[in-house]
């Protein structure tokens, strides 16, 4: 079978021993979707069966976590070198993001929220009442908000996440805010394939939510095997899922959102390299590497990349890894699509497209899927 990218797709079972169609590789969690929470207290102390007082509750599936050294170890030694996006949310990244949605260049966060706020009330007659809201990434940010102020009575939300204590955290604070809303939450990795708990069985349907294009920071064939493996999920009669996707536009637009003047999502992808000096003991110049971000237009993606400014090597523990003069390790892939490239990959994970919204400056969308069958 052949993928969305011109490439084969591998099946699920090849890495997970079940028969899914597409496999999402080497991502756990995709980037640019969390915002963090003041500092709460840490959830660890719960045992998996334990359900925080505040929430109707809380399933641990103990989803494996990619250890970051290991992850680093090999993305430098792989041609060309890469290291995994989903490792930027570390506190200090988290802080640095969220200054990166507050900029005037960097229009998605914006957009979508105004997208969101305009849209709420039509959005709320089709998806109709007693929606059982499932968010794949914790609801810390105004996005669920808005949703959830727009619905008719939902019957609960759940949020699902890989980061356990954020997860705790999102859910308590989103409970606190929605006493009529039962709020559960399942720590799992939505990116491979679970089965979901029960839970608020008298729900009128499922209703998927997406936010933040962070769809765009799979790979089109990852994208696929995302939402085909989202169908495990969301079950049942007028299942719909409601996913944020960027849209293709001028590139310089695009580039400006990612070579901010202020340079701080030049800080955002050089905190990589902070974060391995301080947690693997690595000897990373930081003077040695600049930002480099990019619109690829052949492939339709932004592209984030450190380019080293001389030839240097850099020591972790006893691994040495040698640079040439602008030579690059590439952080991240944000995809942009027209709205029928997107409507095309959710057809062949088994949605159809039932309603699109687009704001007026052709910016972000907001797509409405159904479960095809």
């Amino acid at each position: 079978m052949s993928g969305l990218d011109g490439l084969p797709l591998r099946p699920w079972g090849e890495r997970a021993g079940v028969s899914w169609v597409f496999a999402p590789v080497a991502i756990l969690q995709p980037a640019r979707y969390r915002s963090p929470l003041p500092q709460q207290p840490d959830y660890r102390k719960f045992m998996p069966d334990d359900t925080p007082n505040r929430l109707a509750a809380f399933h641990d599936l103990e989803p494996a976590l990619e250890d970051f050294g290991e992850a680093v170890m090999a993305g430098l030694s792989s041609k060309p070198k890469t290291l995994p996006c989903k490792f930027f949310y570390d506190q200090k990244g988290s802080q640095i993001f969220d200054q990166i949605c507050d900029l005037p260049e960097y229009y998605p966060t914006r957009t979508e929220i105004g997208l969101l706020q305009d849209k709420s009330a039509e959005m709320a007659k089709l998806f109709g009442p007693n929606c059982h809201v499932i968010e794949f990434g914790s609801g810390s940010s105004v996005k669920i908000r808005t949703l959830l102020d727009a619905l008719d009575a939902p019957a609960g939300y759940t949020a699902l996440d890989i980061s356990r204590d954020h997860l705790l955290q999102a859910a308590e604070s989103l409970a606190d805010a929605y006493p009529d809303v039962p709020v559960a939450a399942v720590c799992a990795d939505f990116t491979r394939p679970f089965d979901l708990p029960d839970l608020f069985e008298g729900a009128a349907r499922r209703l998927g939510f997406f936010p933040g294009s962070s769809i765009g920071n799979f790979t089109r064939v990852e994208a696929a095997g995302f939402l085909e493996a989202s169908r495990k999920i969301l079950t049942g009669p007028d299942a719909g899922f409601l996913v944020g996707v960027d849209l293709r536009k001028d590139p310089a637009l695009l580039n400006a959102a990612y070579n901010d003047a202020r340079g701080v999502t030049a800080a955002f992808n050089l905190n990589l390299l902070t974060r391995a000096n301080r947690e693997l003991g690595a000897d990373f110049n930081l003077d040695g590497f600049r930002h480099h971000a990019f619109y690829n237009d052949d492939v339709g993606r932004i592209e984030m990349h450190l380019i080293s400014t001389s030839a240097q090597e850099v020591s972790i523990g006893e691994r040495r890894f040698s640079f040439a003069a602008d030579e690059s390790i590439h952080t991240e892939n944000s995809y942009k699509y027209a709205p029928e490239e997107f409507q095309e990959i959710a057809r062949t994970a088994g949605y159809r497209a039932e309603r699109l919204w687009i704001d007026e400056n052709q910016l972000f969308s907001l797509h409405y899927l159904l479960v095809d069958g």
